[in-house]
């Protein structure tokens, strides 16, 4: 990235001559999260390889932002620094189906397929303000509609771009940017950018196109207090142009409270993904017969009634179009900004319907802060696949605590479990079981 290279070679020369004035130092902050993180999935039916995945790792993120240097035009630079350790892994839990580029579940894989020891990064980030407007170059952790960072491992995925974000109209946030690589959550490598149906594992494989440019832009608009619009567009070049439409709103009852939550996406092609070519090349979606080019509109709809520490949710979304769902993934754990993203799948196939129920509650109403609980089920149908329609269903439960005062306050307890059944002939039905504790320590 030189262009992103030299943007913080030049505020680190800045800095170097001005750190020293006020605000630079007396509004950084600085914090360690220590996260031990267990995973075991279990891979019910089916002869692929594997049938069992278990991991156990400690892992810690160090997290540093400064303040601004005095000024019209500010400068700042934050810092990520990333290391994991194994703790138990073996070669047949920790399964990848190419070692030289594919790491298993937690951790990078060395070149006989075993989990690595430890695996470690560093990420910076350089930064400029001028009245409310930030521009940040160097490690980003976006987490927009059209981009979405994935922590659902043992270490935070990124990624190295620029971003601009403005603050200078009342309630309306701008944001654009480009990001040309992305460091995945079990990995210490950047790489090029890409989707499902292009992410092979070798870098050889001709299902592994890649691009280094991915464009965003857009904006939340809060219209009242409790009503906000937003649109952003995303284009992953030679592969998808996408727009997206979204409206959020609480509305307070006499007897609690719902809240609105309405998404829509637009997919299409893009640059080599066009072109039967292209595809041939590489290019290509995930989906059906539609030759690998996108084709894809996704709308959603969810509802929350929240009372006194309970709430209740209701949606419903639906996958229109010859393509799956496109959206940043390199193969080795995403995140897209879908209400059915979930522990294990994200039902957003070609033609799938999907609907969720979900209940939540807070044991702070009965006086146990910090206890939380939830779980939500999911049901697809309609999936398009060349032996006929084909559903899926997830169940997710979610139990955590976070102790909230004494010695030990901050210190978070979780056990995530789940379980997904699957018609779909690449997907193999699976139990999944996290553990996690976790605990931030501030430094500065």
């Amino acid at each position: 990235m030189k262009k992103s290279t030299l943007a913080f070679a030049v505020a680190a020369g800045v800095l170097a001559q001005q750190a020293g004035a006020a605000g630079f130092v007396e509004d950084s902050k600085a914090s360690v999260t220590a996260r031990n993180f267990y995973i075991n999935q279990d891979n019910r039916d089916g002869a692929a390889k594997p049938s069992k995945q278990e991991e156990w790792g400690q892992g810690f993120i160090f997290n540093f932002a400064s303040g601004y240097t005095q000024g019209t035009v500010g400068f700042g630079v934050d810092a990520i620094g990333l290391y994991g350790v194994k703790l138990d892994s073996g070669k047949g839990t920790a399964y990848n189906n190419n070692s030289a580029n594919k790491g298993g579940v937690v951790f990078p894989s060395d070149s006989d397929g075993r989990a690595v020891d430890d695996f470690a990064s560093l990420g910076l980030t350089g930064k400029v303000k001028i009245s409310k407007t930030e521009l940040k170059l160097g490690t980003l952790l976006p987490k927009l509609p059209v981009v979405t960072s994935n922590d659902g491992r043992l270490l935070p995925q990124t990624f190295e771009g620029g971003q601009i974000t403005s603050n200078e109209i009342d309630n309306l946030t701008l944001v654009g940017g480009k990001l040309e690589h992305a460091k995945g959550r079990n990995s210490s490598n950047n790489d090029s950018l890409t989707i499902a149906g292009s992410n092979g594992a070798t870098r050889t494989a001709t299902a592994n196109a890649r691009s280094n440019e991915f464009y965003y832009a857009g904006g939340d608009y809060k219209i009242t207090k409790d009503l906000v619009a937003q649109y952003y567009y995303g284009n992953l070049s030679d592969f998808y142009k996408q727009h997206f439409l979204g409206l959020t709103h609480n509305w307070a009852l006499p007897v609690g409270s719902i809240k609105s939550d309405l998404r829509y996406f637009n997919s299409d092609s893009d640059g080599k993904n066009s072109s039967q070519e292209g595809r041939i090349a590489g290019y290509r979606a995930s989906g059906y017969q539609n030759g690998g080019e996108v084709d894809n509109r996704t709308w959603s709809a969810k509802f929350t009634y929240s009372l006194q520490g309970h709430a209740i949710s209701a949606g419903y979304q639906r996958v229109n179009g010859t393509s799956d769902f496109p959206f940043l993934n390199q193969g080795d754990g995403a995140s897209s900004y879908l209400i059915t993203d979930m522990q294990i799948g994200k039902f957003q196939r070609a033609g799938e319907r999907t609907w969720l129920a979900q209940y939540a509650y807070d044991f702070a109403t009965i006086g146990l802060p910090g206890l939380t609980t939830s779980v939500v089920y999911l049901k697809g149908d309609n999936i398009a696949t060349s032996t006929g329609d084909k559903g899926e269903w997830e169940r997710d439960f979610n139990l955590g605590y976070v102790i909230p005062e004494g010695t030990f306050k901050g210190l978070g307890l979780a056990w995530k479990n789940a379980s997904l059944r699957s018609q779909v002939a690449s997907q193999r039905d699976q139990d999944e079981n996290r553990l996690i504790v976790s605990y931030t320590l501030p430094i500065l």
